[in-house]
């Protein structure tokens, strides 16, 4: 995927000096904790929350549990959200809902509101970029990147082998 070299706002060694930082973070608030649960937005939030995992692992003795979040981010009264794998206890947990861009908030707050059932004990959301434009009474415990932008404007995160790297378009 090639990209106007002035859009990058974030390259692949600044995002994992992020990531790097936002672990270290994490570690910091949970200190006292035996495991975390790092619940990743799919697609672009469960790639960051592996990634955060990996950073937890190498700094910390927490153990990390991994879960990927589905849902529909246009229409998210359409179909439920759904957290896997199924059945992973959650309650008394400390829970941290991980997406790559906090805009409105709306993606955050379904998902906030499909994990409040299970109980957890805390819930702290991990964003890689916040471009505060939200709509919904949410916002980052953990941000790898401020960024004030216009509406019109959109940030892509780009996680992939070939290429991790953030734009402004």
């Amino acid at each position: 995927m090639t990209h106007p070299q002035q859009n990058l706002i974030l390259d692949q060694g600044q995002i994992q000096q992020k990531i790097t930082r936002m672990a270290y973070e994490v570690y910091e608030q949970n200190i006292e904790e035996q495991t975390l649960a790092l619940a990743g937005i799919h697609r672009n939030g469960y790639t960051l929350a592996g990634m955060l995992a990996k950073e937890l692992e190498k700094i910390s003795p927490i153990k990390v549990t991994l879960l990927q979040v589905t849902l529909d981010k246009t229409a998210p009264l359409q179909t439920p959200v759904a957290i896997s794998p199924e059945g992973t206890a959650l309650e008394n947990a400390v829970v941290i809902i991980v997406d790559d861009v906090l805009n409105t908030g709306k993606t955050l707050a379904y998902t906030l509101n499909a994990l409040l059932p299970h109980n957890p004990k805390k819930v702290e959301i991990a964003t890689l970029v916040n471009r505060h434009h939200t709509l919904f009474p949410v916002s980052s415990t953990y941000t790898g990147y401020s960024l004030a932008t216009t509406l019109r404007e959109r940030v892509d995160v780009v996680l992939q082998e070939n290429e991790i790297a953030a734009y402004l378009h």
